[in-house]
C-alpha cells in the first residue's frame, strides 16, 4: 500500500514539475506567489489574511495546472481546428484569467492597508 501511494505522489510532483518548467505562465504565477508570500511575512499580516493568500495562491496555481491538463488532452485528441476544442481550451485559459484578477483583487484589499501609509 505504501508503494502504490510513492508512485502516486512521485506522478504528482511529475506533473507539478512539468508545468513548471513548460508552462511560462505558470513561473510567472509561481514568482508572483512568492512574492506575495514573501510580503506576507514582511509586513506581518494577520493569520487569517495569510491563510487568504496561501489559498488564492493555491487557487490560481491549481487553475493553471487545470488549464495545462484540458489543453493537452485537446492537443492529444485532435490537431486539427474544432469549434469544440477551441472553447475548451479558451474557458479553461478564461478559468486561469478570472482566478488571476480574482488573486490582484484580494492581494489590494489585504496588502492595501499595509502598504498604504507608505505612499
Amino acid at each position: 500500500m505504501i508503494t502504490k501511494h510513492t508512485i502516486s505522489f512521485k506522478h504528482a510532483f511529475s506533473g507539478i514539475i512539468y508545468t513548471f518548467t513548460t508552462q511560462p505562465n505558470f513561473k510567472i504565477h509561481a514568482l508572483a506567489a512568492l512574492v506575495a508570500l514573501t510580503a506576507s511575512f514582511v509586513l506581518n499580516i494577520s493569520q487569517a489574511e495569510k491563510i487568504v493568500i496561501v489559498f488564492t495562491i493555491s487557487l490560481v496555481l491549481i487553475a493553471e495546472m487545470i488549464n495545462t491538463s484540458i489543453e493537452s488532452v485537446v492537443d492529444l485528441l485532435t490537431d486539427k481546428f474544432h469549434q469544440q476544442a477551441k472553447i475548451a481550451k479558451d474557458v479553461s485559459a478564461g478559468m486561469v484569467l478570472l482566478s488571476a484578477i480574482s488573486s490582484v483583487i484580494i492581494a489590494f484589499i489585504i496588502f492595501g492597508k499595509y502598504l498604504w501609509p507608505f505612499f
